[in-house]
Protein backbone atom coordinates (compact mmCIF):
# COMPACT_ATOMS: atom_id res chain seq x y z
CA UNK A 1 0.00 0.00 0.00
CA UNK A 2 1.31 3.30 -0.64
CA UNK A 3 2.12 5.83 2.32
CA UNK A 4 -0.66 7.69 2.98
CA UNK A 5 0.37 11.86 2.48
CA UNK A 6 -2.59 13.63 4.65
CA UNK A 7 -4.08 16.83 3.29
CA UNK A 8 -4.72 19.86 5.76
CA UNK A 9 -6.62 22.54 3.77
CA UNK A 10 -6.47 25.86 5.71
CA UNK A 11 -8.36 27.85 3.15
CA UNK A 12 -11.21 29.01 5.79
CA UNK A 13 -8.53 30.58 7.43
CA UNK A 14 -5.28 31.09 6.13
CA UNK A 15 -6.96 31.57 2.32
CA UNK A 16 -9.00 34.50 3.86
CA UNK A 17 -5.59 36.42 4.39
CA UNK A 18 -5.70 36.97 0.83
CA UNK A 19 -6.26 40.13 -0.38
CA UNK A 20 -9.66 40.24 -1.59
CA UNK A 21 -10.96 37.14 0.23
CA UNK A 22 -14.36 37.29 2.21
CA UNK A 23 -16.11 35.00 3.27
CA UNK A 24 -19.42 34.19 5.69
CA UNK A 25 -20.36 31.70 7.84
CA UNK A 26 -22.82 30.30 4.90
CA UNK A 27 -19.54 30.58 2.04
CA UNK A 28 -17.42 28.39 4.53
CA UNK A 29 -19.99 26.08 5.56
CA UNK A 30 -20.53 25.15 1.87
CA UNK A 31 -16.43 25.22 1.26
CA UNK A 32 -15.92 22.99 4.21
CA UNK A 33 -19.13 20.17 3.15
CA UNK A 34 -17.66 20.43 -0.45
CA UNK A 35 -13.81 19.64 1.02
CA UNK A 36 -15.42 16.86 3.06
CA UNK A 37 -16.86 15.23 0.73
CA UNK A 38 -13.99 15.56 -1.73
CA UNK A 39 -12.18 13.30 0.91
CA UNK A 40 -9.53 15.99 3.04
CA UNK A 41 -8.07 14.40 5.93
CA UNK A 42 -8.43 17.78 7.92
CA UNK A 43 -10.52 20.83 7.38
CA UNK A 44 -9.00 24.01 9.45
CA UNK A 45 -12.54 26.27 10.32
CA UNK A 46 -10.58 29.34 11.80
CA UNK A 47 -9.97 30.61 14.62
CA UNK A 48 -12.66 30.67 17.22
CA UNK A 49 -11.03 33.44 19.71
CA UNK A 50 -10.34 36.07 17.31
CA UNK A 51 -13.61 37.07 15.90
CA UNK A 52 -17.73 36.22 15.97
CA UNK A 53 -18.06 34.79 12.35
CA UNK A 54 -15.14 31.61 13.44
CA UNK A 55 -17.47 31.17 16.64
CA UNK A 56 -20.85 31.04 14.80
CA UNK A 57 -19.40 28.60 12.11
CA UNK A 58 -17.54 25.81 14.93
CA UNK A 59 -21.29 26.24 16.38
CA UNK A 60 -23.07 25.64 12.98
CA UNK A 61 -20.37 23.05 12.15
CA UNK A 62 -20.87 21.14 15.25
CA UNK A 63 -24.54 19.96 14.22
CA UNK A 64 -23.05 18.36 11.24
CA UNK A 65 -21.23 15.27 10.42
CA UNK A 66 -18.29 15.19 9.35
CA UNK A 67 -15.70 12.85 7.80
CA UNK A 68 -13.15 14.96 7.58
CA UNK A 69 -11.44 16.04 10.88
CA UNK A 70 -12.62 19.97 11.50
CA UNK A 71 -9.76 21.40 12.79
CA UNK A 72 -9.96 24.57 15.52
CA UNK A 73 -6.81 27.01 14.80
CA UNK A 74 -5.11 29.59 17.71
CA UNK A 75 -2.02 30.42 18.95
CA UNK A 76 -0.31 29.53 22.14
CA UNK A 77 -1.60 31.43 25.77
CA UNK A 78 -0.70 34.86 25.89
CA UNK A 79 2.53 35.19 28.59
CA UNK A 80 0.11 36.98 30.96
CA UNK A 81 -2.47 34.87 31.29
CA UNK A 82 -2.60 31.30 32.94
CA UNK A 83 -3.81 28.45 30.60
CA UNK A 84 -6.74 27.59 32.09
CA UNK A 85 -7.60 31.08 32.15
CA UNK A 86 -6.63 32.31 28.98
CA UNK A 87 -9.63 33.12 26.34
CA UNK A 88 -7.56 31.83 23.40
CA UNK A 89 -7.51 28.75 24.53
CA UNK A 90 -10.77 28.12 26.29
CA UNK A 91 -11.96 29.56 22.84
CA UNK A 92 -10.13 26.42 21.13
CA UNK A 93 -11.92 23.69 23.58
CA UNK A 94 -15.14 25.23 23.48
CA UNK A 95 -15.07 24.55 19.68
CA UNK A 96 -15.35 21.16 20.21
CA UNK A 97 -13.39 20.31 16.98
CA UNK A 98 -11.83 16.69 17.29
CA UNK A 99 -8.78 18.28 16.12
CA UNK A 100 -6.98 21.62 17.73
CA UNK A 101 -4.00 23.25 15.66
CA UNK A 102 -1.55 25.57 17.95
CA UNK A 103 0.53 27.87 16.39
CA UNK A 104 4.10 29.12 18.23
CA UNK A 105 6.96 30.34 17.61
CA UNK A 106 10.28 28.94 16.91
CA UNK A 107 12.92 31.45 15.26
CA UNK A 108 14.32 33.49 17.98
CA UNK A 109 14.52 36.64 16.70
CA UNK A 110 10.89 36.48 16.24
CA UNK A 111 10.73 35.58 20.07
CA UNK A 112 12.36 38.41 20.89
CA UNK A 113 11.21 41.02 19.02
CA UNK A 114 7.82 40.51 18.42
CA UNK A 115 6.74 38.83 21.63
CA UNK A 116 9.25 40.19 23.75
CA UNK A 117 9.82 37.68 26.01
CA UNK A 118 12.85 35.23 26.78
CA UNK A 119 13.31 32.33 24.62
CA UNK A 120 12.96 29.90 28.03
CA UNK A 121 9.27 31.69 28.66
CA UNK A 122 8.00 30.66 25.02
CA UNK A 123 9.34 27.28 25.25
CA UNK A 124 7.49 26.90 28.38
CA UNK A 125 4.11 28.71 26.92
CA UNK A 126 4.13 26.20 24.50
CA UNK A 127 4.52 22.97 26.62
CA UNK A 128 1.73 24.60 28.93
CA UNK A 129 -0.55 25.00 26.08
CA UNK A 130 -0.48 22.20 24.62
CA UNK A 131 -0.62 20.16 27.46
CA UNK A 132 -3.51 21.62 28.97
CA UNK A 133 -5.18 21.26 25.57
CA UNK A 134 -4.21 17.29 25.31
CA UNK A 135 -6.26 17.30 28.05
CA UNK A 136 -9.59 17.98 26.53
CA UNK A 137 -8.87 17.33 22.69
CA UNK A 138 -8.57 13.98 20.61
CA UNK A 139 -5.84 15.54 18.49
CA UNK A 140 -3.14 18.53 18.57
CA UNK A 141 -1.75 19.51 15.61
CA UNK A 142 1.45 21.86 16.98
CA UNK A 143 2.70 24.84 13.63
CA UNK A 144 6.21 25.56 13.82
CA UNK A 145 5.94 29.33 12.47
CA UNK A 146 8.90 30.51 11.07
CA UNK A 147 10.24 27.27 11.40
CA UNK A 148 12.75 27.67 8.03
CA UNK A 149 13.88 31.15 8.89
CA UNK A 150 14.55 30.12 12.54
CA UNK A 151 16.57 27.09 11.82
CA UNK A 152 19.25 28.88 9.39
CA UNK A 153 20.14 31.38 12.44
CA UNK A 154 19.32 29.19 15.62
CA UNK A 155 19.04 25.42 14.63
CA UNK A 156 19.03 24.02 18.27
CA UNK A 157 16.43 26.73 19.58
CA UNK A 158 13.90 25.81 16.79
CA UNK A 159 14.83 21.96 17.24
CA UNK A 160 14.24 22.42 21.15
CA UNK A 161 10.77 24.30 20.53
CA UNK A 162 9.15 21.21 18.14
CA UNK A 163 10.80 18.80 20.94
CA UNK A 164 8.56 20.88 23.60
CA UNK A 165 5.73 20.51 21.61
CA UNK A 166 6.42 16.94 20.92
CA UNK A 167 7.28 16.52 24.71
CA UNK A 168 4.30 18.20 25.83
CA UNK A 169 1.72 16.06 23.58
CA UNK A 170 1.42 17.26 19.97
CA UNK A 171 0.60 14.62 17.52
CA UNK A 172 1.80 16.26 14.23
CA UNK A 173 4.48 18.70 14.10
CA UNK A 174 4.43 20.86 11.72
CA UNK A 175 7.32 23.01 9.89
CA UNK A 176 6.29 26.14 8.30
CA UNK A 177 7.92 28.55 5.85
CA UNK A 178 5.51 31.32 7.04
CA UNK A 179 7.90 34.12 4.77
CA UNK A 180 7.99 31.80 2.12
CA UNK A 181 11.67 32.36 1.24
CA UNK A 182 13.05 28.27 1.52
CA UNK A 183 13.94 26.69 -1.82
CA UNK A 184 13.39 22.60 -2.41
CA UNK A 185 17.03 21.55 -1.23
CA UNK A 186 16.56 23.82 2.27
CA UNK A 187 13.45 22.01 2.62
CA UNK A 188 14.01 19.05 1.87
CA UNK A 189 16.91 18.91 3.33
CA UNK A 190 15.59 20.07 7.39
CA UNK A 191 12.38 18.25 6.78
CA UNK A 192 14.55 14.74 6.57
CA UNK A 193 16.69 15.72 9.39
CA UNK A 194 13.35 16.06 11.13
CA UNK A 195 11.69 13.43 10.31
CA UNK A 196 14.34 11.22 11.93
CA UNK A 197 13.79 12.56 14.83
CA UNK A 198 9.62 12.47 15.13
CA UNK A 199 6.96 10.55 14.25
CA UNK A 200 4.56 12.50 12.47
CA UNK A 201 6.12 16.02 9.95
CA UNK A 202 3.86 18.04 8.31
CA UNK A 203 4.64 20.71 6.00
CA UNK A 204 3.58 24.35 5.51
CA UNK A 205 4.89 26.36 3.27
CA UNK A 206 3.78 29.96 1.52
CA UNK A 207 4.26 30.89 -2.02
CA UNK A 208 6.40 34.18 -2.04
CA UNK A 209 9.32 33.07 -4.49
CA UNK A 210 6.54 30.68 -6.20
CA UNK A 211 8.05 27.55 -4.76
CA UNK A 212 5.11 26.62 -2.21
CA UNK A 213 4.22 23.82 -4.12
CA UNK A 214 7.92 22.65 -5.23
CA UNK A 215 8.82 23.29 -1.61
CA UNK A 216 5.96 20.96 -0.39
CA UNK A 217 6.47 18.28 -2.91
CA UNK A 218 9.98 18.76 -1.99
CA UNK A 219 9.26 17.92 2.20
CA UNK A 220 6.73 14.88 1.10
CA UNK A 221 9.46 13.19 -0.47
CA UNK A 222 11.72 13.74 2.28
CA UNK A 223 9.40 11.93 4.06
CA UNK A 224 6.55 14.57 5.59
CA UNK A 225 3.20 12.83 6.12
CA UNK A 226 1.12 15.88 6.18
CA UNK A 227 0.75 19.10 3.81
CA UNK A 228 -1.12 22.36 4.80
CA UNK A 229 -2.35 24.25 1.95
CA UNK A 230 -5.46 26.13 0.71
CA UNK A 231 -7.70 24.99 -2.37
CA UNK A 232 -6.12 27.41 -5.77
CA UNK A 233 -3.37 28.78 -3.65
CA UNK A 234 -5.30 32.41 -1.91
CA UNK A 235 -3.37 33.61 1.55
CA UNK A 236 -1.32 36.13 2.76
CA UNK A 237 0.71 38.01 0.34
CA UNK A 238 1.43 35.83 -2.60
CA UNK A 239 -0.57 32.81 -1.31
CA UNK A 240 0.15 29.49 0.28
CA UNK A 241 0.91 26.26 -1.41
CA UNK A 242 -1.36 25.25 -3.97
CA UNK A 243 -3.65 21.99 -2.75
CA UNK A 244 -4.82 21.93 -6.27
CA UNK A 245 -1.19 21.19 -7.91
CA UNK A 246 -0.22 19.39 -4.90
CA UNK A 247 -2.56 16.47 -4.76
CA UNK A 248 -2.28 15.50 -8.11
CA UNK A 249 1.16 15.38 -8.23
CA UNK A 250 1.29 13.30 -5.00
CA UNK A 251 -1.07 10.90 -6.32
CA UNK A 252 0.04 10.53 -10.03
CA UNK A 253 3.93 11.82 -9.96
CA UNK A 254 5.17 10.57 -6.72
CA UNK A 255 5.47 7.03 -6.61
CA UNK A 256 4.86 4.92 -2.82
CA UNK A 257 2.46 7.74 -2.14
CA UNK A 258 -1.48 8.45 -1.99
CA UNK A 259 -3.20 11.75 -1.43
CA UNK A 260 -7.23 11.12 -1.80
CA UNK A 261 -6.57 8.25 -4.64
CA UNK A 262 -7.32 8.39 -8.53
CA UNK A 263 -11.03 8.25 -8.14
CA UNK A 264 -11.68 11.36 -6.03
CA UNK A 265 -8.92 12.92 -8.01
CA UNK A 266 -11.54 13.20 -10.89
CA UNK A 267 -13.54 15.45 -9.16
CA UNK A 268 -10.70 17.91 -8.58
CA UNK A 269 -11.35 20.11 -11.08
CA UNK A 270 -15.17 20.48 -10.16
CA UNK A 271 -13.96 20.96 -6.37
CA UNK A 272 -11.28 24.22 -7.48
CA UNK A 273 -14.11 26.17 -9.25
CA UNK A 274 -17.06 25.25 -7.02
CA UNK A 275 -14.39 26.86 -3.67
CA UNK A 276 -13.33 29.93 -6.60
CA UNK A 277 -17.49 30.55 -7.11
CA UNK A 278 -18.20 30.85 -3.79
CA UNK A 279 -15.32 32.71 -2.67
CA UNK A 280 -16.36 35.36 -5.71
CA UNK A 281 -12.63 34.78 -7.41
CA UNK A 282 -12.09 33.40 -10.95
CA UNK A 283 -9.88 30.25 -11.12
CA UNK A 284 -6.75 31.80 -12.63
CA UNK A 285 -7.27 29.61 -16.69
CA UNK A 286 -3.44 29.12 -16.26
CA UNK A 287 -3.48 26.78 -13.00
CA UNK A 288 -1.52 23.67 -13.62
CA UNK A 289 -4.44 20.41 -13.74
CA UNK A 290 -7.43 22.51 -12.73
CA UNK A 291 -6.94 25.76 -14.98
CA UNK A 292 -9.51 25.95 -18.31
CA UNK A 293 -5.89 26.66 -20.32
CA UNK A 294 -3.83 23.42 -17.92
CA UNK A 295 -4.56 21.46 -21.44
CA UNK A 296 -5.58 24.00 -23.86
CA UNK A 297 -3.36 23.52 -27.18
CA UNK A 298 -2.84 26.31 -30.11
CA UNK A 299 -0.32 25.67 -32.16
CA UNK A 300 -0.96 24.26 -35.23
CA UNK A 301 1.99 21.42 -34.97
CA UNK A 302 1.39 20.89 -31.77
CA UNK A 303 -2.22 20.07 -32.03
CA UNK A 304 -1.37 17.58 -35.28
CA UNK A 305 0.78 15.84 -32.94
CA UNK A 306 -1.63 15.60 -30.08
CA UNK A 307 -4.03 13.99 -33.11
CA UNK A 308 -0.96 11.02 -33.12
CA UNK A 309 -0.43 10.83 -29.59
CA UNK A 310 -1.88 13.08 -26.58
CA UNK A 311 1.82 12.05 -24.68
CA UNK A 312 3.20 14.67 -27.27
CA UNK A 313 2.40 17.94 -25.72
CA UNK A 314 0.39 16.44 -22.36
CA UNK A 315 2.28 15.22 -19.44
CA UNK A 316 -1.02 13.44 -18.20
CA UNK A 317 -4.55 12.93 -19.34
CA UNK A 318 -6.84 16.07 -18.27
CA UNK A 319 -9.64 13.24 -17.72
CA UNK A 320 -7.40 11.99 -14.48
CA UNK A 321 -8.13 15.78 -12.73
CA UNK A 322 -11.66 15.89 -14.17
CA UNK A 323 -10.63 18.73 -16.73
CA UNK A 324 -10.90 18.31 -20.39
CA UNK A 325 -8.46 19.35 -23.31
CA UNK A 326 -9.29 22.60 -25.11
CA UNK A 327 -8.23 23.15 -29.05
CA UNK A 328 -7.95 26.88 -29.73
CA UNK A 329 -8.53 28.48 -32.72
CA UNK A 330 -6.56 31.48 -33.65
CA UNK A 331 -4.67 32.84 -36.55
CA UNK A 332 -2.10 30.15 -35.62
CA UNK A 333 -4.50 27.54 -36.25
CA UNK A 334 -4.06 24.89 -38.63
CA UNK A 335 -6.29 22.36 -40.42
CA UNK A 336 -5.42 19.53 -37.77
CA UNK A 337 -6.44 22.78 -35.15
CA UNK A 338 -9.36 23.31 -36.93
CA UNK A 339 -10.72 19.57 -37.52
CA UNK A 340 -10.53 18.46 -33.38
CA UNK A 341 -12.74 21.81 -32.84
CA UNK A 342 -14.94 20.98 -35.56
CA UNK A 343 -15.40 17.64 -34.06
CA UNK A 344 -15.08 19.06 -30.66
CA UNK A 345 -18.57 21.20 -31.88
CA UNK A 346 -20.36 17.77 -33.53
CA UNK A 347 -19.45 18.64 -36.66
CA UNK A 348 -18.29 16.40 -39.24
CA UNK A 349 -15.66 18.04 -40.43
CA UNK A 350 -15.53 16.64 -44.31
CA UNK A 351 -19.01 18.71 -44.27
CA UNK A 352 -16.59 21.99 -44.42
CA UNK A 353 -14.76 23.69 -46.94
CA UNK A 354 -11.64 24.02 -44.10
CA UNK A 355 -9.41 26.29 -46.79
CA UNK A 356 -12.35 28.89 -46.73
CA UNK A 357 -12.83 28.69 -43.18
CA UNK A 358 -9.75 28.71 -42.27
CA UNK A 359 -8.92 31.94 -44.60
CA UNK A 360 -12.06 33.70 -42.65
CA UNK A 361 -11.11 32.93 -39.62
CA UNK A 362 -7.09 34.12 -39.73
CA UNK A 363 -8.36 37.74 -41.28
CA UNK A 364 -10.76 38.17 -39.26
CA UNK A 365 -7.81 37.74 -36.26
CA UNK A 366 -6.05 40.07 -38.53
CA UNK A 367 -9.05 42.40 -38.48
CA UNK A 368 -8.70 42.53 -34.03
CA UNK A 369 -10.78 39.05 -33.60
CA UNK A 370 -10.14 36.77 -30.66
CA UNK A 371 -11.66 33.39 -31.07
CA UNK A 372 -9.29 31.46 -28.47
CA UNK A 373 -10.74 33.22 -25.82
CA UNK A 374 -14.57 33.56 -27.23
CA UNK A 375 -15.53 30.04 -28.18
CA UNK A 376 -19.34 31.04 -28.69
CA UNK A 377 -18.58 33.27 -31.89
CA UNK A 378 -16.26 30.82 -33.25
CA UNK A 379 -19.57 28.41 -32.68
CA UNK A 380 -21.42 30.91 -34.70
CA UNK A 381 -19.17 31.96 -37.12
CA UNK A 382 -19.18 27.73 -38.12
CA UNK A 383 -22.27 27.69 -38.38
CA UNK A 384 -22.61 30.47 -40.31
CA UNK A 385 -20.05 29.42 -42.57
CA UNK A 386 -21.76 26.12 -42.97
CA UNK A 387 -24.68 27.38 -43.90
CA UNK A 388 -26.08 25.82 -40.64
CA UNK A 389 -27.24 28.68 -38.80
CA UNK A 390 -30.80 30.44 -38.86
CA UNK A 391 -30.94 33.80 -36.56
CA UNK A 392 -33.45 33.57 -33.88
CA UNK A 393 -34.19 36.97 -33.63
CA UNK A 394 -33.01 40.51 -35.33
CA UNK A 395 -32.35 43.54 -33.70
CA UNK A 396 -33.39 46.48 -36.12
CA UNK A 397 -32.62 49.59 -34.23
CA UNK A 398 -31.53 49.84 -30.83
CA UNK A 399 -30.72 53.59 -28.83
CA UNK A 400 -28.35 54.37 -25.89
CA UNK A 401 -27.76 57.84 -23.87
CA UNK A 402 -26.60 59.46 -20.91
CA UNK A 403 -27.94 62.31 -18.62
CA UNK A 404 -25.61 64.09 -16.07
CA UNK A 405 -28.76 65.66 -13.46
CA UNK A 406 -27.04 67.09 -10.85
CA UNK A 407 -23.58 65.40 -11.17
CA UNK A 408 -25.68 62.21 -11.25
CA UNK A 409 -24.85 60.08 -14.66
CA UNK A 410 -27.62 57.96 -15.81
CA UNK A 411 -27.80 56.16 -18.37
CA UNK A 412 -30.75 54.44 -20.66
CA UNK A 413 -31.22 51.78 -23.98
CA UNK A 414 -34.16 51.25 -26.06
CA UNK A 415 -33.53 48.45 -28.62
CA UNK A 416 -36.15 47.47 -31.26
CA UNK A 417 -35.87 43.27 -31.60
CA UNK A 418 -37.98 41.23 -34.60
CA UNK A 419 -39.10 37.52 -34.74
CA UNK A 420 -40.52 36.56 -37.62
CA UNK A 421 -43.35 39.43 -38.04
CA UNK A 422 -43.74 40.06 -34.58
CA UNK A 423 -41.72 42.68 -32.74
CA UNK A 424 -40.78 44.03 -29.50
CA UNK A 425 -39.43 47.30 -27.86
CA UNK A 426 -37.75 47.36 -24.38
CA UNK A 427 -36.36 50.25 -22.62
CA UNK A 428 -33.60 49.87 -19.47
CA UNK A 429 -31.88 52.03 -17.30
CA UNK A 430 -27.98 50.27 -16.39
CA UNK A 431 -25.31 51.60 -14.85
CA UNK A 432 -23.58 52.69 -18.18
CA UNK A 433 -24.50 52.17 -21.62
CA UNK A 434 -23.51 48.64 -22.02
CA UNK A 435 -25.00 47.63 -18.72
CA UNK A 436 -28.16 48.94 -20.22
CA UNK A 437 -27.71 47.72 -23.35
CA UNK A 438 -27.75 44.33 -21.88
CA UNK A 439 -30.56 44.41 -19.78
CA UNK A 440 -32.76 45.88 -22.64
CA UNK A 441 -32.30 43.62 -25.32
CA UNK A 442 -32.08 40.74 -23.04
CA UNK A 443 -35.56 42.30 -21.62
CA UNK A 444 -37.04 42.33 -25.16
CA UNK A 445 -35.52 38.83 -26.43
CA UNK A 446 -37.17 37.08 -23.17
CA UNK A 447 -40.43 38.06 -24.31
CA UNK A 448 -40.09 35.87 -27.07
CA UNK A 449 -37.26 33.29 -25.99
CA UNK A 450 -37.95 32.25 -21.79
CA UNK A 451 -34.64 30.40 -22.25
CA UNK A 452 -32.92 34.44 -22.61
CA UNK A 453 -33.96 35.03 -18.88
CA UNK A 454 -31.58 33.09 -17.04
CA UNK A 455 -28.28 34.93 -19.16
CA UNK A 456 -26.11 36.71 -17.05
CA UNK A 457 -23.10 38.50 -17.65
CA UNK A 458 -20.14 37.67 -15.55
CA UNK A 459 -17.26 38.75 -16.98
CA UNK A 460 -16.39 42.18 -19.72
CA UNK A 461 -13.15 43.26 -21.03
CA UNK A 462 -12.09 45.84 -23.20
CA UNK A 463 -9.28 45.73 -24.99
CA UNK A 464 -7.55 48.95 -26.86
CA UNK A 465 -5.91 47.32 -29.90
CA UNK A 466 -3.82 49.85 -31.23
CA UNK A 467 -3.35 52.86 -28.65
CA UNK A 468 -1.74 55.26 -31.02
CA UNK A 469 -5.09 55.97 -32.58
CA UNK A 470 -5.85 57.43 -28.83
CA UNK A 471 -9.60 57.78 -28.41
CA UNK A 472 -10.29 56.70 -32.23
CA UNK A 473 -8.58 53.12 -31.67
CA UNK A 474 -10.00 50.24 -32.90
CA UNK A 475 -11.54 47.90 -29.46
CA UNK A 476 -12.42 44.21 -29.23
CA UNK A 477 -14.71 44.01 -26.19
CA UNK A 478 -15.04 40.12 -24.55
CA UNK A 479 -17.77 38.89 -22.69
CA UNK A 480 -17.89 35.77 -20.71
CA UNK A 481 -21.93 34.78 -19.67
CA UNK A 482 -23.41 31.87 -18.09
CA UNK A 483 -26.48 30.17 -17.83
CA UNK A 484 -26.27 28.94 -14.21
CA UNK A 485 -25.14 26.21 -15.24
CA UNK A 486 -22.62 26.48 -18.26
CA UNK A 487 -20.15 29.42 -19.11
CA UNK A 488 -19.18 30.91 -22.59
CA UNK A 489 -17.68 33.69 -23.98
CA UNK A 490 -18.54 35.77 -27.19
CA UNK A 491 -16.17 38.66 -29.02
CA UNK A 492 -17.20 41.88 -30.60
CA UNK A 493 -14.91 44.61 -32.74
CA UNK A 494 -15.07 47.82 -33.42
CA UNK A 495 -13.68 51.41 -33.76
CA UNK A 496 -16.81 52.28 -31.23
CA UNK A 497 -16.79 50.11 -27.76
CA UNK A 498 -20.64 50.36 -28.15
CA UNK A 499 -20.98 48.81 -31.28
CA UNK A 500 -18.51 46.35 -30.15
CA UNK A 501 -19.95 45.53 -26.61
CA UNK A 502 -23.67 45.18 -28.86
CA UNK A 503 -22.06 42.87 -30.95
CA UNK A 504 -20.31 40.28 -28.13
CA UNK A 505 -23.99 41.15 -26.54
CA UNK A 506 -26.07 39.71 -29.41
CA UNK A 507 -23.22 36.91 -30.03
CA UNK A 508 -23.97 35.33 -26.72
CA UNK A 509 -27.85 35.37 -26.44
CA UNK A 510 -27.43 33.82 -30.18
CA UNK A 511 -25.34 31.34 -28.66
CA UNK A 512 -27.66 30.66 -25.83
CA UNK A 513 -30.41 29.82 -27.93
CA UNK A 514 -29.10 28.22 -30.67
CA UNK A 515 -26.89 26.17 -28.86
CA UNK A 516 -28.09 25.58 -24.87
CA UNK A 517 -31.42 25.04 -25.48
CA UNK A 518 -32.66 24.00 -22.12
Amino acid sequence: MPDQVYLYDCTLRDGTQGEDVSLSVSDKLQIARKLNNFGLHFIEGGWPGSNPKDAEFFTLASQENWTSSLCAFGSTRHYNNKVQEDPNVEALIKAHTPVVTVVAKSWDFHVEKALRISLQENLTLIHETVEHLKKHVGLVVFDAEHFFDGYKDNPEYTKQVIDTAATAGADWIVLCDTNGGSIPSEIANVTAEMVKKFDRIGIHTHNDCELGVANSVAAVESGAAMVQGTTNGPGERTGNANLTSIIPIIDLKIKGKRAVGRKALRSLTNVSHFVAEVSNIAVNRNLPFVGRSAFAHKGGIHVNALQKDSKTYEHMSPQEVGNQRRILISDLAGRASLNLKLEEFGIDPTSVDLSTLLVRIKKMEYEGYQFEGAEGSLRLLIAETVGDRSEPFSCSDFHVSMNNLSGQFSSKASVKVRVDEREENAVAHGNGPVHALDRAVKKAVTRFFSDAECIRLTDYKVRVLDARDGTGAQVRVLIESTDGEQTWSTVGVSHNVIEASWTAIIDSIRYKLLFLKS
